[in-house]
């Protein structure tokens, strides 16, 4: 028995002289953060107004931005942005690090004129810059900018009004000017009114609307090219013969949706 002691006495102070071991836990490590949605967030931005939260259902600009891929940090050029809808989207997509030059002319300024007075009067939107360039008189400097979208409006390259300020355009001329200002490897997403298959570029003077194929003809001559196409904004009820602004169909045209690469 007391050879059991003194061994488990031994023991004891042994083990007393040990270093304490390391403390264990069982808790799982922390959860990275969620990744922010910029594109909800933006639509969802609380300085929206109700008029084009309304509209917003008919244009999912978070879907479209997202796959042109409009980023935090870009700085984006909106060609003809008329009411500046889509160009306040972008702002909060790009945030303050990037920037937005809002493109327009003195005939889509007049039509627009309360409209972009609301949007961005007294500096509401502080990282937009608006570019005021009369048809066949954009001047961009080479290599400005990350993205470029195009909006409703690759048709007015075949509209013509000279009495309403609107001077036939030189599409190639103007194309060519947009590329330039485009950094190598820049987007150009384009959103437009879809006319029937095989329709004249005068389409663009009558309906509105623009074929398809003239967009990727006129895009491909110009030296971009054609990376993808969306349904997103599709209508197969759309039978492409009503002007756009017929109230029968304003607003939920079949819309062509494409992103095409600057390649350098």
């Amino acid at each position: 028995m007391r050879i059991l002691i003194t061994t488990l006495s031994l023991f004891v102070l042994a083990a007393c002289g040990q270093p304490d071991p390391e403390p264990t836990t069982d808790a799982a490590p922390a959860a990275p953060e969620p990744a922010v949605d910029v594109y909800a967030a933006a639509v969802n931005n609380e300085e929206r107004s109700e008029a084009d939260r309304e509209r917003d259902a008919d244009r999912m600009p978070a879907e479209v931005l997202e796959f042109f891929g409009i980023q935090p940090g870009m700085h984006v050029l909106d060609v003809f942005s008329g009411g500046g809808y889509y160009a306040e989207v972008a702002s909060y997509v790009v945030g303050e690090s990037g920037s937005v030059t809002a493109h327009s002319n003195e005939a889509y300024a007049q039509y627009v004129a309360q409209e972009s007075l609301t949007r961005y009067g007294d500096n509401r939107l502080p990282n937009v810059t608006m570019l005021m360039a009369e048809n066949n008189e954009l001047a961009l400097d080479e290599n400005q900018f990350d993205a470029a979208i195009f909006i409703l409006g690759f048709h007015d390259f075949y509209y013509v009004s000279p009495e309403n300020g609107w001077p036939q355009i030189d599409a190639p001329a103007m194309l060519a000017e947009i590329r330039k200002g485009l950094k190598p490897g820049a987007a150009f997403g384009i959103v437009d009114h879809a006319a029937a298959a095989g329709s004249p570029r005068e389409t663009g003077n009558t309906l509105h609307r623009i074929d398809p194929a003239i967009v990727i003809e006129d895009m491909e001559a110009a030296g971009f090219v054609l990376e993808s196409r969306s349904d997103l904004l599709r209508n197969p009820h759309d039978d492409h013969s009503l002007n756009m602004a017929d109230p029968a169909i304003r607003g939920k045209t079949d819309r062509l949706v494409m992103l095409f690469r600057n390649p350098g």
